[in-house]
């Protein structure tokens, strides 16, 4: 298995019923436990907003444990992508049908052009871009390996609200609309690597479209986060 992946160890483990510590999230002396069972094993909402506008063949990034995978696969043609090796095993093993380990930022590696209808990532995981021009980049990818008339649904962070700077590991940017976070997770003395957020408003992420064939079509707003839908032009 993958070394130096608590987060996925530990969200298998909890699903086998064998976790037998917490999975924490550490930035520097702040500590909080990390929801496994809240924020991954939930059922799929089947008024989720954003479904309106996913169609197969979809593409699941950052799929985690499966949860929409599971879903969306008894609609139409369903990939579910992570880069755990341990959460790939778990979503094979709760009954998703393809489950791959891939990036969701070296798309054009894995996936031929025009392969996907539609594609999401739920979870702030476009953040790990770590800066707008890998927020640019990836847009690019997955333009390229959509189709011309596809969707696609993100989400992130929202440096715009002021809630938003009370989100666990945050940091402030001097440049408006834009923001990080940063933390590592910690299970059975496993310590992973530091997750470098890039936040960014919706304004960022309509800058980030420029050059790309995607355009902002529709955005909605939670407490401290913002979905958005793309579409190409």
């Amino acid at each position: 298995m993958t070394a130096h992946d608590p987060f996925g160890h530990a969200v298998r483990d909890h699903y086998r019923g064998e976790r037998t510590a917490p999975l924490l999230d550490r930035d520097g002396e702040e500590t909080r436990e990390h929801t496994i069972e809240e924020w991954y094993f939930g059922d799929h909402d089947e008024d989720a907003w954003r479904d309106a506008w996913l169609e197969g063949p979809l593409l699941d990034m950052g799929a985690g444990a499966g949860r929409d995978a599971l879903y969306y696969q008894e609609r139409f043609e369903t990939v579910a992508i992570e880069v755990s090796e341990f959460l790939v095993d778990l979503m094979r093993e709760r009954g998703v049908e393809d489950a791959r380990l891939a990036d969701m930022f070296s798309l054009r590696e894995r996936f031929d052009r025009d392969r996907f209808r539609s594609a999401h990532a739920i979870g702030t995981q476009v953040g790990l871009a770590g800066s707008m021009d890998g927020v640019r980049e990836f847009l690019a990818d997955l333009a390229f390996v959509t189709t011309p008339d596809a969707t696609a649904v993100l989400d992130n962070y929202a440096p715009e609200l002021a809630a938003t700077a009370d989100a666990f590991g945050y940091r402030e940017d001097a440049v408006p609309g834009l923001a990080y976070r940063a933390y590592h997770c910690e299970y059975e003395g496993d310590v992973g690597r530091t997750l470098l957020f890039r936040l960014f408003s919706v304004d960022r992420l309509r800058e980030a479209t420029l050059g790309t064939p995607w355009t902002v079509a529709a955005t909605r707003y939670g407490d401290v986060q913002w979905r958005a839908v793309l579409e190409k032009r």
